[in-house]
């Protein structure tokens, strides 16, 4: 694959497209499948669920061959994804260490202790990213979705614990993602079954739900995930996850957030019940949101894929923006992985400085 002579990313339009996409996969070990995702569809990452592990030595094994693929198709380094939060949301269990959950933690100290041994458990399988911490506040006044999967209702609690969560992750190797952006916590329809609608505006949200993740920002958070929630005082026709008000005007212009952006997954009940995909990927497009997650493995992977490439090959301004959401993407992988950059590779960038 000769990457094209007049992308300043030196990656041809494949890599372009395909590094906006994070996917999931079925199998637990390195098949033809994760060789085409990886090698054809050039997926900027892979996410991994309990039905791709078995033990801690075979998800080692399957994770290094999916880097060494990359390599060897000239592809930047995978992102290589989980969601660990602890408590209930943790794909990796026993031998793994099993934490009671952040809605149970008493104070910092347990929110370092938790952040430090995920990590090193973490970068021991070749796992980069965790989706967490969960930064959404669960009001008491509401049988909050959130309330199993929050710091509670005190913003201020959630900033510094969920601060803590994010500077010990990144400062041992592992990229944290503040999730759900603008805050799902004061919802009670869960949006993996569908579409909460929440009648919120930005006065609201900034006087407690927005502080988390202002905490998060600061303390350089290498990824936000917008959530599935539609936020009519925000925009009344879009969910957070492909609205342009919230992932431009407000996470990136307002509040000043210059790092990776994603949607929660795809295949949800919120997006899949009432959005198609290729809506879905329009909007991710216009909103120039990074990263489109698709966590099982369907021919909307592909799809999603087609319609991007497409995009970069037919509107100047989609190709413009959608180099912007791919340098994103390096820059991150960049400070946080520290194989797989060989110099003078298709595709390659320079080795990141130390």
């Amino acid at each position: 694959m000769n990457p094209s002579t007049n992308q300043p990313l030196n990656l041809t339009d494949e890599q372009l497209a395909g590094q906006r996409l994070m996917v999931g996969f079925d199998r637990t070990r390195f098949d033809a499948d994760l060789e085409f995702l990886i090698g054809e569809i050039n997926v900027g990452g892979i996410i991994v669920f309990s039905r791709n592990v078995e033990s801690p030595d075979q998800l080692r094994e399957l994770t290094g061959a999916c880097q060494a693929h990359a390599r060897a198709c000239g592809q930047p380094p995978l992102i290589i994804a989980v969601d660990q939060e602890g408590g209930p949301v943790a794909r990796l269990r026993a031998p793994f260490t099993e934490f009671s959950g952040i809605a149970k933690m008493a104070d910092e100290d347990d929110a370092v202790r938790f952040a430090m041994i995920t990590a090193q458990e973490l970068l021991s399988v070749g796992i980069n990213m965790d989706f967490a911490p969960v930064l959404d506040l669960a009001p008491v006044e509401i049988d909050s979705v959130m309330t199993d999967r929050s710091f509670g209702p005190d913003p201020e609690r959630a900033a510094r614990l969920g601060s803590a969560i994010i500077r010990h992750l990144q400062s041992a190797g592992v990229m944290a993602v503040a999730k759900h952006f603008p805050g799902i916590g004061r919802t009670t329809l869960d949006s993996h079954l569908d579409m909460p609608v929440l009648d919120a505006g930005y006065e609201l949200l900034e006087a407690a739900d927005l502080l988390p993740f202002r905490a998060a920002i600061e303390s350089r958070v290498a990824g936000v995930m917008l959530s599935h929630i539609r936020y009519t005082g925000l925009d009344p026709d879009w969910p957070a996850s492909l609205s342009t008000a919230v992932a431009d005007r407000l996470l990136r212009k307002e509040m000043g957030y210059a790092g990776v952006t994603m949607t929660d997954d795809l295949d949800m009940g919120a997006i899949g019940r009432h959005i198609d995909l290729a809506t879905a990927v329009s909007r991710i497009l216009a909103a120039e949101i990074d990263l489109a997650l698709i966590c099982h493995r369907s021919p909307d992977i592909e799809a999603a894929f087609d319609q991007i490439l497409s995009s970069i090959k037919t509107s100047e301004a989609l190709r413009h923006a959608n180099e912007k959401s791919v340098s994103r993407i390096l820059a991150t992988k960049r400070r946080y992985i520290r194989t797989g950059w060989e110099a003078g590779r298709p595709g390659s960038l320079d080795a990141p400085k130390p």
